[in-house]
């Protein structure tokens, strides 16, 4: 018996609702020429904190803006609860499809991740390296919820 480490299906309506608020609030901050279109401040616990102006600061408490913070665990939260998260009939067709749309993310994420390291310079590939911690899931979850959509539409044909 293959162990599976599937959440249970009322997982993917919480995802959902932590996913499409993050990604539209992260999408918003990365197109806004202001770095403070949200500004939550708070004093937060750090393991470490590279200053560019200041002093590199191991272990201790920092005021920063959580905004980015916030946002990425949301979207990775909710991502993992979508993309993770048992369908209501689990078959093996579609662990399949899991399965193949987890490598398919994967191989797209790195030859893209690829392209960026021969074809990116400077503070833009700093920018591809934030985005690329998303990609995966994006990849994943999209390509996923593509052929599961696909393969109902097409046994609905055949009835």
């Amino acid at each position: 018996m293959a162990l599976k480490m599937l959440l249970p299906n009322g997982f993917k309506k919480i995802g959902w609702v932590l996913l499409i608020p993050s990604t539209i609030i992260g999408f918003i901050m990365m197109l806004s020429p202001n770095d403070d279109i949200l500004d939550l401040h708070s004093t937060v616990f750090a393991l470490y904190n590279d200053e560019i102006l200041g002093q590199n600061k191991h272990t201790g408490f920092i005021n920063t803006n959580i905004t980015n913070t916030l946002v990425g665990v949301c979207f990775i939260l909710g991502g993992i609860m979508v993309g993770f998260s048992k369908e209501k009939k689990e078959d093996e067709f579609i662990a399949n499809l899991r399965l193949s749309s987890l490598m398919w993310a994967v191989w797209v994420n790195y030859i893209l991740l690829l392209l960026s390291f021969l074809f990116i310079y400077g503070f833009g590939f700093f920018q591809v390296m934030i985005y690329n911690m998303f990609t995966v899931l994006i990849i994943f979850i999209g390509r996923f919820n593509f052929l599961l959509f696909k393969s109902k539409m097409t046994a609905t044909y055949e009835k």
